[in-house]
């Protein structure tokens, strides 16, 4: 039979009780009375009528109680009488429970029905004493340190809000909660509070970042909102209370009306009921003078005595160092947003090509929250129905990529102007890039489609080979001498010439479609050349299944794709 327990789960003293609790509740009566005698622990006995009818000697040394005074009286007649109401609700639902008014004297109590044959019969009562002042401080001291450690390899991960989040919830249940909801602010809130205007009026909708609960407690949730739904909590709610004050904000043993009120909103109060819970513990999530979100940790009726100063004290010092990381992977995510939407608006609106080249493209930031890439193409259309394709990619990440990027692509615009080959174009770019001691060296490919008369022109500054794609025969990576990256100065671009066919799709590519960690580029080109892509297909079909098939599964640099065609002379 389970049994509750209402110590720390590293207290010896309440697994010691616990594991006896449920031995004597499975002895025979004729092993029962040789087991308390010498029993460790404190064990008295109560019969159906709630008499003492045993004590060993434990018990009495623990309580310092003569047996005079205990045997064959009531417990209400004894210094256990506030533990009635306990002891009441063990006898209706087998329950064991700890019970709290021996704390005062210097003891805890748990209790456990005894049955026989199907009937009650009495109740066993396990006795240990409390610490003194002096451990207790210790106690709370190694159960505070234990905690922190945990935190600070646990939480904050990953610089993403919602996995910490959910980090800060889990570590708090079951340790401290039957059930732990995080929360965060809006960002235009949090903002406004660090530039001094306040808080609004009223507290602002929250979106609900982390949920964790016990295995028992999830079945019995029923209408709570999950994580990503947006909450506006009540005005008097314990996290509106705490937001406003910025403190914590405690709630034990709540009646139904006062739960009504601490409740978040009229879903939280209906799965609060139906959780049976009783206690609340609500804490601001508070970095750098910023209030970054609320936490609140709920225990169900009779799992505890409901949450003490000292653990107001230690989720509050668990949600400052969560809060911090979850500020900064906010402040990250804000940096992050900013860089891909500047590299994305440079990226929008290409040139575009001749009507005699059809053309698709994409780009894909990485997929494992590195700072986004310098990643580029372009298409410039050249006299005599020929067109320029560009594929680039700037060394490093950041704004920085970016904007060098962007550089790259005006000086391609230019030097398209000039009717220069590819070689030439290169030639021009390098010697420019290199006057500018700040510009990154970057990889890039040129192509020139002259579908008029079928050829391509190919030159690489460093940059992957270009891939044609034939329906039915095998793709061909086409061989283009390659030069030093741009920038450097050193020049020696040459260029090659090889068949356009109407029945024939080109591919030009950044390093992060084909690249593997830890694997030799020509094999990650081999299999690229080896995947029978659609070439008769649509464009965007085929940059789909080139994306699907031939870019990792975590993809751990940008990409920058394109596909070109000539279109059928009509």
């Amino acid at each position: 039979m389970d049994m509750d327990d209402g110590y720390s789960r590293s207290d010896p003293r309440g697994g010691r009780a616990d594991a006896l609790l449920g031995t004597i509740a499975s002895l025979s009566s004729e092993l029962l009375a040789d087991v308390l005698a010498g029993a460790p622990v404190g064990m008295g006995l109560l019969d159906a009528e709630l008499r003492w009818i045993y004590a060993n000697s434990a018990f009495l040394e623990t309580t310092g109680l003569e047996s005079a005074r205990l045997l064959s009286r009531p417990v209400a007649a004894t210094p256990f009488a506030a533990d009635l109401p306990t002891i009441s609700r063990v006898l209706a639902d087998a329950d064991a429970r700890e019970a709290n008014s021996g704390t005062a004297t210097g003891w805890h109590v748990r209790y456990r029905r005894l049955e026989a044959d199907g009937q009650v019969v009495g109740v066993v009562a396990a006795v240990t004493p409390s610490p003194t002042g002096h451990q207790r401080e210790l106690d709370q001291a190694r159960r505070r340190l234990a905690l922190q450690a945990a935190a600070a390899e646990r939480i904050g991960t990953t610089l993403d809000v919602d996995i910490t989040c959910i980090e800060l919830a889990e570590l708090t249940v079951p340790a401290m909660a039957d059930l732990t909801i995080v929360e965060v602010m809006p960002h235009d809130f949090v903002d406004r509070g660090q530039s001094g205007q306040g808080a609004p009026p009223e507290t602002p909708r929250m979106r609900r970042a982390a949920l964790a609960c016990t295995p028992e407690l999830r079945r019995r949730l029923g209408p709570l909102a999950l994580p990503g739904a947006s909450i506006r909590p009540g005005a008097d709610s314990a996290v509106a209370r705490s937001l406003a004050e910025g403190r914590p904000v405690v709630g034990n043993l709540l009646s139904d009306d006062e739960l009504a009120d601490w409740a978040e909103s009229r879903e939280t109060l209906a799965a609060y009921k139906l959780a049976d819970i009783d206690s609340v513990l609500t804490v601001p999530l508070s970095a750098r003078g910023r209030l970054v979100g609320v936490m609140t940790l709920a225990r169900s009726r009779g799992t505890s005595k409901g949450f003490t100063d000292d653990d107001a004290v230690l989720v509050q010092d668990l949600a400052d160092r969560a809060a911090v990381s979850v500020e900064n992977a906010r402040q990250y995510a804000d940096s992050q947003s900013v860089t891909l939407e500047l590299q994305r608006a440079l990226l929008v609106e290409p040139g575009r090509p001749h009507s005699n080249l059809e053309v698709a493209a994409r780009y894909r930031p990485s997929g494992n929250r590195a700072l986004v890439g310098g990643d580029w193409y372009e298409i410039v259309r050249l006299p005599f129905g020929r067109t320029l394709l560009v594929m680039g990619d700037v060394m490093g990440h950041g704004v920085e990529a970016a904007v060098d990027m962007s550089i790259y692509r005006s000086a391609i615009r230019d030097a398209g102007g000039m009717d220069l080959p590819p070689h030439g174009i290169l030639r021009h770019l390098d010697t420019l890039i290199a006057r500018d001691e700040s510009a990154r060296p970057a990889t890039c490919l040129l192509g020139v489609a002259d579908p008029n008369r079928g050829r391509w022109t190919f030159a690489s500054a460093g940059h992957l080979p270009p891939a044609l794609f034939v329906a039915d025969r095998p793709t061909e990576l086409v061989t283009v001498p390659t030069g030093p990256p741009l920038g450097t100065g050193l020049g020696g671009y040459e260029q090659v010439i090889v068949d356009l066919r109407e029945d024939q799709v080109l591919l030009i590519y950044t390093d992060g479609l084909v690249e593997r960690r830890g694997e030799d580029i020509d094999v990650s080109l081999a299999r690229l050349a080896s995947l029978p892509l659609p070439a008769g297909g649509g464009l965007e079909d085929l940059l789909d299944d080139a994306l699907r098939l031939v870019a990792p599964a975590a993809i751990e640099d940008d990409i920058a794709i394109l596909a070109a065609r000539a279109t059928p002379r009509s």
